[in-house]
C-alpha cells in the first residue's frame, strides 16, 4: 500500500531532467544571490542565551491533518515569530500537499532578519539550487527519500552554494547515513512519515547515539512545556516547532512559554 511519503516523492520526482546549460545557468544564477543568514550560528547562539533554540514554522496545512491555517499571512507570523523569541524559521514550500509556495518564503524573510530553512522534499540538483534562489537560508534533506549518492551529492552541492543543510533522520540507520557524509546539523523527526504518527521517544533514542559536535534538531510532535523539558534532557540543544505554533492563538506567547521552559531547564536566569 503506498504511503503519504510514497506519494509526495512521487509527485516531486515529476521533473524533466535538467540539462547542462540549464545546470549551468542555475549555477552561475546562484553566485549572485544576496549573502544568507547564519542558521546553525542562530541555532548555537539560541540555545546558549535562552536554553534551546526554536526553528518556528510556517505551515498552511499537512496531509495528516488537512487545514492547519491556511489564510495565513506569513509576513504576520514571521513577525510574530520573530517577537516571540525563534531563533530562525521554517517555511513550508510545497504545494500539492503542504499549501505553501516559494512565495511564503520570500514574505517572511522580508518580514524579519531570521534566517530561514526552506522545508520541502529536495530530490534533485534543481530543487537544491531553486533553495537558494528563492532566499533560503537552509535547506532540509529527508535521508529516507534519498540515495546514499543523492543524499552526498545534494549535502555537498547545497552547502558549495552557501546554504546550510539539516539532515533529517529517523532512526540510526539513517543517522549512520547522515553522519558518514559529514552532517553536522541534524534533525531527528520524531513523525513516522510513511504513517504520519509520533513516536515521543524516537528523538530520545536517536538523539544520544548523535556525537557532541553535531547540532541536535527535535523535529514533529512538541505541543508542551513538557516535551521542551524531555528533549532537553535528551541533549537537543533545538527544536521545529509547526502546528503547536501555527494553531495558537497567540504564537508569540505559545514560543515564549517554550522558551520560558527551556531557560528554567538550564537554570539560566537573565
Amino acid at each position: 500500500m503506498a504511503t503519504y511519503l510514497d506519494e509526495i516523492l512521487a509527485h516531486h520526482r515529476l521533473q524533466e531532467p535538467m540539462s547542462a546549460k540549464e545546470r549551468d545557468s542555475l549555477a552561475e544564477a546562484v553566485f549572485g544571490c544576496a549573502p544568507r543568514r547564519d542558521f546553525a550560528g542562530a541555532l548555537r547562539n539560541g540555545a546558549i542565551r535562552q536554553g534551546i533554540a526554536v526553528i518556528a514554522e510556517i505551515k498552511r496545512r499537512s496531509p495528516s491533518r488537512g487545514d492547519l491555517a491556511p489564510d495565513l499571512d506569513p509576513a504576520h507570523l514571521a513577525h510574530q515569530y520573530a517577537r516571540g523569541g525563534a531563533s530562525c524559521l521554517s517555511v513550508l514550500t510545497d504545494s500539492s500537499f503542504f499549501g505553501g509556495a516559494p512565495e511564503d518564503l520570500k514574505v517572511a524573510r522580508e518580514s524579519c532578519g531570521l534566517p530561514v530553512l526552506r522545508k520541502d522534499f529536495v530530490v534533485t540538483e534543481r530543487d537544491v539550487y531553486e533553495t537558494r534562489l528563492i532566499g533560503a537560508d537552509a535547506m532540509l534533506l529527508i535521508v529516507s527519500a534519498l540515495s546514499d549518492d543523492e543524499l552526498s551529492n545534494f549535502h555537498r552541492l547545497g552547502i558549495g552554494i552557501g546554504l546550510d543543510v539539516l539532515v533529517e533522520v529517523h532512526d540510526e540507520a539513517e543517522l549512520g547515513r547522515a553522519l558518514a557524509i559529514g552532517a553536522l546539523l541534524i534533525g531527528v523527526n520524531q513523525r513516522d512519515l510513511n504513517s504520519f504518527k509520533v513516536d515521543p521517544d524516537r528523538a530520545t533514542r536517536v538523539g544520544r547515539e548523535i556525537p557532541e559536535d553535531v547540532i541536535r534538531v527535535a523535529e514533529s510532535g512538541i505541543s508542551s512545556t513538557e516535551d521542551i523539558a524531555r528533549l532537553i534532557d535528551s541533549g537537543f540543544s533545538a527544536v521545529l516547532i509547526g502546528e503547536a505554533l501555527v494553531c495558537a492563538d497567540d504564537p508569540a506567547g505559545a514560543l515564549r512559554a517554550f522558551i520560558q521552559e527551556a531557560r528554567a531547564r538550564r537554570g539560566i536566569l537573565s
